[in-house]
């Protein structure tokens, strides 16, 4: 067995040794668990054999990779683990970076910071025009009714 351009030393070089979620924050994948198990589902006899399932699971709570503010922000929305699967493909290694990506889009949007709404008042022409609304919807009402005994 040679030892190409992308092998040497008997591991793959090039591969990144984190996961970067964002400008600001990268996760080294010592912190990230993968586990792998057979595939549910369709794939005949190469499912039965295979191990191509993969599950990634983050503990937000113990990352030191994190700071305090980003961890506490994702345990809000997230909770204390993090945890992705990929059974999509016949590949252990496709659904391995499927995995890792799903694991990396939510927690981007967990560490996301949202804007505070700024509130605003309805303009002038919208009060109006939902008054009008009301307004033409009592009157359709109105004419639905019956006559009322006053009106005999």
């Amino acid at each position: 067995m040679g030892t190409g351009p992308a092998r040497a030393g008997g591991y793959l070089q090039g591969v990144e040794d984190s996961l970067r979620i964002n400008r600001d924050v990268a996760i080294p994948l010592s912190e990230i668990e993968l586990r792998v198990s057979r595939s549910s589902g369709p794939g005949g006899q190469h499912a039965n054999v295979t191990a191509s399932r993969v599950e990634a699971v983050f503990d937000v709570a113990g990352s030191p990779s994190l700071t305090e503010e980003q961890r506490r922000r994702a345990r809000a929305r997230v909770g204390a683990r993090l945890t992705a699967v990929a059974q999509d493909t016949r590949s252990q290694a496709r659904n391995r970076s499927l995995a890792l990506e799903r694991l990396r889009a939510r927690l981007a949007a967990a560490l996301a910071v949202q804007r505070p709404r700024r509130r605003t008042a309805p303009t002038r022409a919208a009060r109006e025009k939902r008054l009008g609304a009301k307004r033409h919807r009592g009157e359709t009402k109105r004419r639905r009714r019956g006559p009322s005994a006053g009106d005999w």
